[in-house]
């Protein structure tokens, strides 16, 4: 029997069908089994990477200055003048800016590196820092914030209320009742070398405000300050820096 022009139509195109079904299984079965295999690569150059959960969100971002991330606090990307150094920043469970660890260069032959962690809703409370001048002084050592229980943006936008005041005394006055009230990040602890190459352990009160200096000068000299809410010295250990020789 003489094959019609229909019915060859017809068995060119099951024939077709059945050659890209079995293309498109053979695709998808490799597609899925490369989905699922861990890659390994001797070497690669990346400039950024962003480490993300299973439903997209972001948990940590591995970047060059470039392609680094401004950073977000209390649900809004921080709004940036100049480049953020390269490193590690770490997000935590709501989207915010939760630390990292950045690095770069301070001027010729200067550097620095900071690792940090971070209030939630707000900024740094701790820091291992190194931080290299160009001349080749530098200071290392352990930092610690007070940061106030209110998200970061509303403190720096009372901040910048407060500078906007035009009369001086009241402009500070207004500045000194945020921090009494505990509205604005003051210093609370420093613990390792100055650049005057000596060691130091400073302790604030919640003002800010140095009450405790334990120090070993650069000549070796130990001492130990109290200091009151002015930051003068009432108590001091020994009572005579230096000791007489015999």
């Amino acid at each position: 029997m003489v094959e019609t022009k229909l019915e060859k139509e017809v068995r060119f195109l099951k024939i077709y069908a059945v050659v890209a079904t079995l293309f498109c299984a053979v695709f998808l079965l490799t597609a899925f089994a490369t989905q699922n295999k861990n890659q390994k690569f001797a070497e690669i150059d990346v400039e950024r990477i962003n480490i993300v959960e299973k439903d997209g969100k972001l948990r940590m971002v591995i970047s060059n200055q470039d392609r680094q991330h401004p950073g977000i606090v209390n649900g809004k990307v921080i709004e940036r003048k100049s480049p953020r150094p390269p490193g590690m920043i770490f997000f935590n469970h709501l989207g915010d800016e939760m630390g990292g660890y950045v690095f770069g260069d301070n001027g010729g032959n200067g550097h620095f590196g900071m690792i940090t962690w971070d209030k939630v809703r707000n900024d740094q409370t701790m820091a291992l820092s190194y931080l290299e001048s160009d001349n080749g002084t530098y200071e290392s050592g352990l930092k610690m914030w007070q940061q106030p229980n209110i998200p970061n943006d509303v403190m720096l936008s009372k901040l910048e209320e407060a500078r906007k005041i035009p009369d001086e005394a009241k402009r500070k006055a207004a500045i000194q009742t945020l921090t009494d009230n505990n509205e604005l990040t003051t210093n609370r602890l420093f613990l390792g070398k100055r650049r005057d190459n000596s060691n130091e352990l400073l302790m604030a009160d919640i003002k800010g405000r140095p009450r405790i200096r334990l120090q070993v000068a650069p000549d070796g000299i130990p001492k130990l300050d109290f200091l009151d809410e002015e930051g003068k010295v009432f108590y001091s250990l020994p009572e005579k820096n230096k000791v007489d020789k015999k």
